[in-house]
């Protein structure tokens, strides 16, 4: 079967199967991977090949990171740190929209998941709007901060595999140059979607109470910051630059490195009555994440393995420019499994080693797949569902507040990528 239908047909199944059954995306993942292998004409025997082969690939790059985050989120919630975080930047922001959307986007980096992030500021944002309809504006509000943080920003796990792939020995601090302003700026956009286009749900400045964190064993108003909350973050951070110019490691154990450097560090701080407890839960946690995304791999390697890059990506080319591939292309595999990890893996493995990479230089080539990812967040996202439950709300208010939103969120990041590859990268025209 030529390789595009098949592609579809394996996407279309995926989104049925998601929707209908509600099933761990990492079996939806691996049935796909077995369909996908037969439908293109592969045996079984190298479709298993493929799977096992694309499961361990994703594992090696993600399993430390992943864990280490989880880990690190679960023993700061066990101390009641994350409200301490909160507490410390309401000090300097004294608006409950922008501290939810920055507290989404400022925690969704290190502990290496959005969905993570939002249960954990969940409670927290309860505390600051007693009013449903305003409180629910907060969650919103937090849930999409992560998710533009978590799209866009190097290290997570949606930019490290793409970096990985595209880079070409480009700094990673150039690429945040670019990603951080630009991820601020579409959630300063965001702030402007929810004031203007909902005037019933403006919050003024100061209303609600303060986070509750007089039960913390490490709160006291006196001491101002709460160094024990922040220190595994700022343990990250300094290590950056040990890692790279004392260690002289690669960036791929760079990353590794400074999330076990900030583990280690909030092991080291936690008292031994929630130490245990928070590294069973944070590994439970982390096992979802990685099998999730080690699905994923399976899907791309077979993707990749079936020869779909050199055919399926010829055919696109010519229905639509070439700028436009990636951004489709990410789209697509969004709107089938709702990941945008899982998006971010298998766009990467497919587009690997094609035209497309030659012809779009590679910070606009990132963002294109990032504003895809972020395009169609509907009934196959977990993180929908989630923000459906808390809220409360029917599914038109969730499309019309959270899906909308990063929506036109993918759009901003589009429409940045498109400018940047035609005004200062020229890699098409050159082409």
């Amino acid at each position: 079967m030529d390789p595009l239908i098949a592609f579809v047909i394996t996407l279309a199944l995926i989104t049925i199967v998601s929707i209908w059954y509600r099933i761990s995306p990492f079996f939806t993942l691996i049935g796909g991977a077995v369909l996908f292998g037969l439908l293109a004409g592969m045996s079984p025997d190298a479709t298993m090949q493929g799977i096992i082969a694309g499961i361990g690939k994703v594992f090696s790059a993600f399993g430390i990171i992943i864990l280490c985050g989880a880990v690190i989120a679960k023993l700061l919630q066990e101390q009641h740190h994350i409200e301490e975080i909160v507490a410390d930047i309401r000090r300097y922001v004294k608006n409950p929209p922008v501290i939810a959307g920055l507290s989404g986007y400022l925690l969704s980096v290190p502990i290496t998941c959005c969905i993570t992030a939002y249960i954990m500021l969940n409670p927290i944002l309860d505390q600051l709007e007693k009013d449903t309809r305003r409180r629910n504006a907060l969650l919103y509000l937090a849930a999409i901060g992560g998710i533009i943080s978590y799209a866009l920003v190097y290290p997570t796990p949606v930019i490290i595999p793409l970096y990985t792939a595209f880079s070409g020995g480009m700094s990673p601090i150039l690429f945040d140059a670019v990603s951080i302003p630009l991820s601020l700026l579409i959630l300063a956009g965001i702030f402007l979607y929810f004031r203007f286009a909902y005037p019933d749900l403006i919050l003024q400045s100061g209303t609600g109470s303060p986070p509750d964190i007089s039960h913390s064993d490490h709160f006291d108003m006196k001491n101002g910051f709460h160094w024990r909350a922040w220190a595994p973050f700022i343990a990250i951070l300094v290590s950056i630059p040990i890692a790279l110019l004392l260690l002289n490691l690669s960036q791929g154990s760079m990353i590794n490195f400074i999330m076990l450097v900030g583990t280690v560090t909030a092991i080291g701080l936690a008292p031994t009555s929630v130490r245990a407890h928070g590294l069973s839960q944070g590994a439970k946690h982390a096992g979802l994440i990685i099998f999730d995304i080690c699905g994923a791999g399976a899907l791309g390697f077979v993707i990749v393995k079936s020869g779909f890059a050199h055919v399926a990506l010829q055919q696109l080319t010519h229905l639509i420019p070439i700028i436009f591939v990636p951004f489709v292309l990410a789209a697509l595999i969004e709107t089938a499994q709702g990941s945008r990890v899982v998006t971010a893996v298998i766009t990467a493995e497919v587009l690997a080693g094609s035209e497309v990479i030659t012809s779009i230089h590679p910070i606009p080539l990132i963002l294109l797949i990032s504003a895809g990812s972020c395009i169609v967040s509907y009934v196959t996202d977990p993180f929908f569902w989630l923000v459906q439950r808390t809220t409360g709300d029917d599914i038109k208010t969730v499309v019309k507040e959270y899906t909308l939103p990063i929506a036109f969120a993918g759009i901003g990041i589009f429409i940045v990528a498109v400018m940047m590859e035609y005004l200062f990268f020229g890699t098409i025209s050159a082409s």
